[in-house]
């Protein structure tokens, strides 16, 4: 899997202009009811992205975010390809250091947030289906200790069902 291959799998979750006000990734603050509320769009939010014009969004300009700020930063291009799509899809959901480390809880890492040797060999030593149930294993639970699972975590649950129906 490629990086334009997993953004268009990407966007099938993410979808078009959110604005609900108990959303705290739609307001410019991170926090409701302070700063503007300005929404997501494309999983792009106004608490991450305080300066872009979120309503005006262009998918092109989502997709170079997304490169830049997700793909590479988390190290998509160093794991295999079967683990690919769900650690960016994580990076994006959750944010790049918990993506990695929760990659690297999967493979019995040290949980440091930066994919160096020690984690590549552990990569390296995981057949690809046991690395991809093993994450999202560790996904689910870090997602249903947060405080927002009761709102979001059904969403969320369903989110990686769909990535685990398609791996």
């Amino acid at each position: 899997m490629n990086f334009d291959q997993a953004f268009e799998r990407l966007i099938g979750h993410e979808g078009g202009f959110s604005d609900r006000r108990e959303d705290r990734g739609n307001w410019t603050s991170g926090h409701v009811g302070v700063g503007q509320l300005n929404g997501t769009k494309y999983g792009i939010s106004a608490m991450t992205y305080p300066g872009e014009d979120i309503a005006g969004l262009t998918l092109a300009r989502a997709k170079e975010i997304y490169r830049r700020d997700f793909w590479g930063p988390a190290g998509c291009d160093l794991v295999p390809d079967a683990a690919k799509f769900d650690l960016f899809d994580m990076a994006v959901n959750s944010g790049v250091s918990r993506s990695v480390k929760t990659l690297q809880e999967a493979v019995g890492a040290t949980p440091d947030g930066s994919i160096g040797p020690v984690t590549m060999q552990a990569i390296s030593n995981m057949p690809g289906p046991r690395l991809v149930a093993r994450f999202n294993g560790c996904r689910l639970k870090f997602m249903t200790d947060l405080a927002t699972w009761e709102s979001f975590g059904k969403g969320w649950a369903r989110r990686i069902a769909a990535n685990l129906m398609e791996a």
